[in-house]
């Protein structure tokens, strides 16, 4: 047996799921997640535009199947549609005994709604369901992004019974949103007769990203005020998400779903790598430990965490009081909360969207090489 990796355990034993935020084909052929589950105590995987656009462009793994996909006359958008459901379907396979062994906590692995739909709620939902339908896994999650036109979607997919991963959170009042999009999406789930204790949810989080944007802004002031309060935000807009999600989980109307078997929908950190190098390279893991959370990290990040990261046990639960101040002060300084929100979700989805772009042309390339 596999000895587990000492800080990733320690940081599990902590209440954390670690997930790994990649994937690819050799990945899944190679063992080498397998082997990850066993030695660095991975239990979960996300994907995003990003990763797939890097999985399928970098090497030859793809390209058999390209080409017999190409040859059957399906268009681009439905090789890569073929391309990514396969790779989500053989991941889950490899992380059913984790997702058994957790009775459906864990083991999950997640696939993004075309990007593309990030506006179309009714495109979102029927995409949704697409994707559930065909990787047909039960340790799916189906990634929706938390734009104002996801919220709706986010509910209704809920309430025909498929699990949820909601990604690029990045304000605490859509936060609120999202959480509340969970319960009614799950009342509702309950009133068509599904069984709740098999709807599980996470709320991807977004962090690293907060702590840029904010830290541009905050050069740009230029005070010893601001300065002081460079690569705080990301942390404090977390902790924050943290101390929101206990006040919701803890209401009368959440109790209500879970004497039925619902599960609550676990926080989830994402974006946790340091995109500033003078920063710990383990930051947004060993500072963010509470109950009850996903963290989902690049190999990097992950192999940073294995090599020197130092668990202390929960970080966020006393740090809300200093967590506000940090945001309070960055408005008093000038630096708009609301902007930088808004400005870090436009993004978001905007990047997304060119990842699938790159990805739907790198596809393309390699099928007219196959003689398309």
């Amino acid at each position: 047996m596999t000895e587990q990796n000492k800080n990733l355990a320690a940081l599990s034993q902590a209440g954390v799921s670690i997930w790994l935020d990649d994937l690819n084909r050799p990945m899944i052929a190679s063992g080498d997640l397998k082997a990850l589950t066993e030695a660095k105590s991975v239990v979960g995987v996300t994907t995003n535009p990003t990763i797939f656009q890097g999985a399928i462009s970098d090497g030859e793994a793809y390209n058999e199947q390209v080409a017999e996909l190409a040859a059957a006359g399906k268009d681009v958008d439905e090789v890569v549609f073929a391309l990514t459901t396969d790779d989500v379907r053989n991941a889950c396979d490899v992380l059913l005994p984790v997702y058994e062994a957790t009775d459906g906590v864990d083991g999950r692995v997640s696939i993004e709604v075309d990007p593309r739909m990030a506006a179309d709620t009714d495109a979102t939902v029927a995409m949704a369901e697409r994707l559930w339908n065909t990787v047909d896994r039960p340790n799916t999650l189906i990634k929706i992004p938390a734009t104002v036109e996801g919220l709706p979607a986010i509910t209704a997919v809920l309430a025909k019974g498929i699990s949820v991963n909601v990604t690029l959170i990045f304000s605490l009042d859509r936060y609120r949103g999202v959480m509340n999009a969970f319960l009614t999406g799950l009342e509702q789930a309950r009133q068509n007769g599904h069984d709740l204790s098999k709807i599980h949810s996470v709320a991807s989080f977004f962090v690293s990203r907060v702590d840029s944007e904010v830290d541009t802004r905050l050069d740009a002031v230029g005070s010893d005020e601001a300065t002081a309060l460079k690569s705080a935000s990301g942390l404090a807009n977390a902790r924050l998400a943290y101390q929101a999600y206990e006040e919701v989980f803890s209401t009368p109307r959440w109790q209500n779903l879970a004497d039925d078997g619902a599960h609550a929908q676990r926080p989830l950190w994402a974006s946790t790598g340091v995109k500033n190098p003078d920063l710990p390279d383990t930051l947004y893991v060993t500072e963010l430990v509470a109950a009850n959370v996903v963290n989902t990290m690049p190999g990097k990040t992950m192999d940073a965490t294995a090599d020197h990261g130092e668990i202390k046990g929960d970080t966020i639960t006393s740090n809300y009081e200093h967590a506000q101040s940090v945001l309070d002060g960055i408005e008093a300084v000038g630096v708009s909360y609301t902007d930088v929100v808004a400005v870090l979700e436009s993004e978001g989805v905007s990047k997304f969207e060119a990842s699938w772009s790159d990805l739907l042309e790198s596809v393309q390339a390699e099928m007219e090489k196959s003689g398309k």
